[in-house]
């Protein structure tokens, strides 16, 4: 096996777009569960909002690429309200219900055939990417080491990393704020902030806001990226691969989502590079496991790490036991 090569194509996914729609994803999470005590499971459904707010402004009504950006935002925003204003006031477990509800509400209303003249159905929405595309000041390939990026994909990790760090520095700012002690407050006992005399409602409900938008940031970046906004993509695995990174990177970490996410996408391809070769070597039989299985026992290996995770430093790689914990004993 060419272990350089594969160690190569692994590192690129450290930076890649994957790590960053998973990040921004996870951030959005972060500042809801990790620093509010919200669990919404239904981050998917936020960034199918904004990928279909360009899609369908764009390709469906044939207008600007801004205003597609705007109705992503804005979309995200009465997603968030109409999920929180009937559940905020009840325990943490109704939100969780309703919140991977709406995720597959969202997920079919965009893949039905009533729907298909507007979301494009199963087959999704394509040709909205162009005017994203004629901004890139990118014109010939760029080369660093051994790495090697086309223009359009550059163009894609630049804004998505400025995206990523912009969240995190807003995220960072605002939980050393009195608005962030709040939302820890909250966290922790929130009939006690209330008895300081905050609204509690109305802190949770900014809080879901908040992580939502970011959450739409990462459908836009990834329906960018692939020219097309296809609803199955935004399935409720993509809620729970963004828990995990938050969980491996540490859940109220300013930085634990950006590393989990690294950390994940890279695991994901040296595992499954690496199990190909070893199978293309025959240094696994074939009795065993064959290319088709790669796939499979990739995710398995990485469940097996988070099992372990959780049991032995249950907040994180950068988390703090004092701060916040995931006790799986």
């Amino acid at each position: 096996m060419d272990w350089g090569n594969i160690l190569e194509l692994s590192l690129r996914e450290l930076i890649g777009v994957q790590a960053i729609v998973f990040a921004l994803a996870a951030i959005g999470i972060n500042v809801q569960f990790g620093y509010t005590g919200l669990l919404n499971f239904g981050q998917a459904a936020f960034a199918a909002v904004g990928g279909y707010g360009i899609a369908v402004i764009v390709t469906t009504y044939d207008m600007s690429f801004w205003l597609g950006l705007v109705v992503g935002i804005v979309g995200a925003i009465v997603l968030a309200l109409l999920l929180g204003i009937p559940t905020l006031r009840l325990r943490a477990d109704y939100l969780a219900i309703v919140t991977i509800a709406a995720s597959e509400i969202v997920r079919l209303v965009g893949r039905s055939a009533w729907g298909r003249d507007v979301f494009g159905g199963s087959d999704g929405i394509t040709g909205f990417s162009n005017a994203f595309y004629d901004l890139n000041p990118f014109t010939e390939p760029f080369e660093f080491g051994p790495f090697q990026f086309r223009e359009r994909v550059l163009w894609v990790l630049v804004v998505g990393w400025v995206l990523v760090a912009v969240c995190t520095l807003v995220v960072w700012l605002l939980m050393r704020s009195p608005w962030g002690r709040v939302l820890k407050g909250i966290r922790e006992d929130e009939d006690a902030v209330r008895s300081l005399g905050k609204n509690v409602y109305a802190y949770k409900m900014q809080s879901l806001v908040l992580g939502g938008v970011i959450g739409a940031l990462a459908g836009m970046v990834y329906s960018l990226f692939q020219g097309a906004m296809q609803p199955d993509v935004y399935a409720t695995n993509f809620t729970f691969f963004a828990y995990a990174i938050l969980i491996l990177g540490g859940a109220a970490t300013v930085f634990g989502p950006v590393l989990g996410a690294a950390i994940v996408w890279f695991a994901f391809q040296f595992i499954d590079l690496a199990l190909r070769g070893a199978i293309q070597q025959e240094y696994i039989p074939s009795w065993l496991m064959d290319a088709n299985d790669t796939g499979a026992v990739r995710f398995m290996l990485t469940g097996i790490v988070l099992v372990l995770l959780l049991v032995f430093r249950p907040q994180g790689i950068l988390g703090d036991r004092r701060e916040i914990a995931l006790d799986a004993r």
